[in-house]
């Protein structure tokens, strides 16, 4: 069956790239098109579109305001397009707690003459986003109206389980997450969850381009109790911290001898992409194997594709533990379900249970 797009975009010449774009593929057809939020509302609920291409910054109605309207009126797939600044960043991050699937970078400038070369990208997204769990898309109101004062009871209760259950040396040394489509609310509603005594460091594969992931760090670190940082090279890795991989890096864990102690150091490079990504979490996943063996907890949360099933399979060689995000909270249930289908994940969780089983697990 065929894919019927609306494309929003104040710029005449990028409404015309991305259709031509999407209708370059035999599965798509643009069915309209918009020139701001308020035009995409009304032809939303006129057309029924399957999928939406939202830009943010346009006259009348921006991209955010739309977007709010329509996943709480008519939810429908969006896939934002964004550039690449701090201000455009938060915007679209704020976007995945409106319900947002995913999202395009903009090449540089305002009319971006190379969007061609992102075809593929585009379309992949576009299709990708027709397979979402709508009922796990709405605004995030459970975790955005949540007082302050429950979230700190829920991190106290954890804290005390830690603080029971670790005056034994932990068994797990290590926590490894990896998400892909979906990955930054489900992230969001995790990460904080997390009690800021955690005994580990943990690890983050977002699959996300350049640009995005220091905004995302700090947007994380605002909420959590753990610090969380965008991961830098050379990097010690410490415990009770959080180091999200930056976009279009791939992040490895090596030891080395810093004035005669062994440590665990985070190295980037930019090494050939594993399946379509970078960062990957199977280059992560296969990095700790060597370092902490059967000390690793990996976490795999929603996404499109199977990344990091590879990675989780050899750290099971190993006796390492592995928890997948169950398919009732998953945006996209693709690499969880990988991990399940081969029998790897040692226990399954919905998002909101996952920060009580690292916690239990570790301990």
């Amino acid at each position: 069956m065929t894919i019927r797009a609306l494309v929003v975009d104040d710029s005449a010449f990028m409404r015309k790239v991305i259709t031509d774009i999407l209708n370059n593929d035999p599965e798509i057809t643009v069915i309209a098109t918009s020139r701001n939020g308020q035009e995409a509302i009304e032809k939303t609920e006129k057309l029924k579109p399957d999928v939406i291409t939202l830009d943010n910054h346009m006259p009348v109605l921006d991209g955010l305001h739309a977007l709010g309207y329509i996943m709480s009126e008519c939810p429908t797939p969006v896939v934002m397009l964004s550039a690449v600044d701090e201000k455009a960043a938060e915007t679209t991050l704020t976007a995945f707690e409106y319900g947002a699937v995913d999202f395009i970078q903009k090449p540089s400038g305002s009319i971006s003459l190379d969007i061609d070369s992102m075809a593929e990208e585009i379309r992949h997204k576009v299709k990708s986003a027709t397979k979402v769990d709508l009922g796990n898309l709405g605004f995030m109101e459970e975790h955005v109206k949540k007082t302050l004062e429950t979230e700190k009871s829920e991190k106290d209760d954890l804290k005390v389980k830690l603080k029971s259950k670790t005056e034994k040396t932990a068994s797990k040394k290590v926590v490894a997450i990896g998400s892909s489509t979906g990955g930054p609310r489900a992230l969001e509603k995790l990460i904080p969850k997390l009690p800021g005594n955690l005994p580990v460091p943990v690890l983050v594969v977002q699959h996300m381009p350049a640009g995005f992931t220091d905004s995302f760090a700090k947007r994380l670190n605002q909420k959590s109790s753990l610090e969380v940082r965008e991961a830098k090279e050379g990097d010690v890795i410490e415990k009770g911290i959080v180091y999200l991989a930056p976009g279009d890096y791939h992040m490895e864990i090596t030891k080395k001898n810093i004035r005669g102690i062994s440590k665990e150091v985070i190295s980037l490079n930019q090494k050939p992409r594993e399946h379509g990504v970078r960062p990957s979490v199977n280059v992560l996943l296969r990095s700790l194997k060597p370092v902490y063996g059967s000390g690793v907890l990996s976490v795999i949360l929603t996404g499109m594709g199977s990344d990091g099933s590879e990675g989780v399979a050899e750290l099971n060689k190993q006796g390492a533990q592995c928890i997948a995000e169950a398919e009732s909270s998953c945006i996209i249930y693709g690499m969880p379900k990988a991990i399940v289908n081969s029998g790897l994940a040692d226990t399954v969780a919905t998002i909101d249970n996952i920060a009580k089983k690292v916690v239990d697990m570790i301990a």
